[in-house]
């Protein structure tokens, strides 16, 4: 190049695996159709094709935050990170809890995905990208078949780490003892189900989920002759500094759900899918017994739901009686003390207040939710969005917004000192779930969308879109009050407050 002159090379890249090939040669001919596809499309034309596919994505997911550039920062940040991870294209594949920023956990699959990712893209996208989300689990039922063999038991056990179904954790108290994952799958069915309104999964692939799962937990729990109920003795709960512990509420819970659940769809199914299925008389008997006569943790005196039965004998000092210089725990403590201690990495039984928020009275939720926020350390990625939205729904917005502030901005300000780890891309679905389930009090009740927002002290206004049952919905929250406008779709009935409004 001569002296004054410019030179620009193109460089582009495609990429072909053998998974979708069925052999080397068919793999080449695809990639060199790829490559005539792209050498026919100029670089300024795939550019305005990527930014046309982005401006779809945020059209039905933005969130707008006025008065507080740090919140919005955060929670365009995650929304980012999560579409960049997933966005639905193939069911057979997932999102790991890092995504593509980090090699901690290898890229498999946690439960994290049905708990925290399925509902957030439930409210952001086609339901289709949470649809192949529940298909993923349904591909997987041989390995989860083996998973439940392996602990001679029947049924499915879906893993807690995987990669083809079949569990790569090393931990036996997490491979062997973690088993709620098993209800929170079971439970993303239900939400699906629930704010999409379509039956077509539940009724069909989801029945053979749930039933596979029932006959795990039939065969796993036990019966008290001295306490008269049926207990799981031996399991690990969402909080890991507490395990191998007897009677976790958080699973006995998902346990009895669980089989309730699955009594209802049985009831639902025709008769080619129930044929399928093959529950016996005794096994559907079974299920209703073990359902009507869990075991459920509570103490009276306190008036809470005792984390597991030892739980109250520990040494119950409040977290911030910790010097700070020995946080985070788990980077300062031996795993023997951790475990020793009552402080809880993330929510175990706010948990499942969150999961079935409108079946617990405010009283309850008022008294689990102030003994345990006091021992909850949060190191868990996954653990400040449960407190926030519990905390909103009590009223408590100083606590809510401030446990929206952690979870928007986990990594951006490097809260547990472990970020270059890799982003928490499984947890920074919290932020959303926050201003719409938290500050937004969205809910789903007999089918109809519901809103009870407040107004955090320090921002002017937030305003996000949401997709529902075909319809795309804007919600505006300002000092004037709550602002709901349809963009798209059918006219909606939804309740804001007290107030039953059509939305046109």
């Amino acid at each position: 190049v001569a002296a004054g002159q410019s030179v620009t090379l193109e460089k582009r890249t495609i990429v072909t695996t053998s998974r979708d090939y069925a052999d080397q040669a068919e793999l080449v001919a695809a990639a060199q159709d790829l490559v005539s596809q792209v050498d026919q499309v100029s670089y300024d034309d795939l550019v305005a094709a990527h930014v046309s596919q982005w401006a779809q994505r945020w059209a039905k997911s933005d969130v707008v935050i006025e008065g507080d550039d740090e919140a919005q920062q955060g929670i365009r940040f995650n929304l980012f990170q999560l579409f960049s991870t997933y966005y639905g294209n193939d069911s057979r594949l997932n999102i790991s809890p890092k995504g593509f920023t980090g090699e901690k956990y290898g890229g498999a699959t946690y439960w994290d995905t049905e708990a925290y990712c399925l509902p957030v893209y439930l409210g952001v996208a086609d339901p289709q990208v949470a649809k192949n989300l529940l298909y993923y689990r349904y591909h997987q039922l041989p390995g989860a078949y083996v998973n439940a063999k392996e602990q001679g038991l029947k049924g499915a056990l879906f893993p807690m780490v995987t990669f083809n179904g079949i569990e790569c954790h090393n931990e036996w108290e997490i491979t062997f003892e973690e088993l709620h994952r098993n209800g929170d799958i079971a439970y993303a069915i239900y939400n699906y189900t629930r704010y999409t309104g379509d039956t077509s999964y539940v009724l069909h692939e989801g029945a053979k989920v749930l039933v596979e799962t029932a006959r795990f937990w039939a065969d796993r729990v036990h019966y008290s002759q001295r306490k008269n109920k049926y207990l799981l003795h031996g399991v690990t709960g969402p909080n890991e500094y507490d395990n191998n512990v007897n009677n976790d509420w958080y699973t006995n819970l998902l346990c009895q759900w669980s089989l309730q659940y699955t009594l209802e769809i049985l009831d639902q199914v025709d008769e080619d899918v129930l044929k399928d299925l093959a529950v016996t008389e005794d096994e559907r008997r079974l299920f209703k017994a073990i359902a009507d006569n869990m075991y459920l943790p509570e103490d009276a005196d306190k008036g809470i739901f005792p984390e597991n039965d030892a739980f109250l004998d520990k040494d119950l000092v409040p977290v911030a009686q910790i010097p700070s210089d020995q946080l985070p725990l788990n980077q300062h403590w031996s795993w023997d003390k951790i475990l020793r201690s009552p402080y809880v990495k993330q929510g175990d039984v706010i948990q499942g207040i969150w999961d079935f928020i409108d079946d617990f009275t405010p009283e309850q939720k008022r008294k689990n939710f102030d003994f345990y926020e006091q021992f909850t350390v949060h190191e868990s990625s996954l653990s400040p969005s449960v407190y926030s939205i519990v905390a909103a729904d009590l009223g408590d917005e100083d606590k809510a917004v401030e446990l929206y502030q952690r979870s928007a901005r986990l990594d951006l300000d490097n809260y547990n000192n472990d970020t270059d780890d890799g982003l928490h891309i499984t947890s920074m679905t919290g932020a959303w779930l926050d201003i719409v389930q938290g500050f937004a009090g969205m809910r789903i009740r007999d089918g109809r969308l519901r809103y009870d927002p407040f107004l955090p002290k320090n921002w002017t206004a937030y305003q996000f879109n949401q997709v529902f049952r075909g319809r795309t919905i804007q919600v505006r929250v300002d000092a004037d009050g709550t602002h709901l406008q349809l963009l798209s779709g059918e006219p909606l009935k939804v309740e804001l407050g007290d107030q039953l409004t059509e939305l046109k």
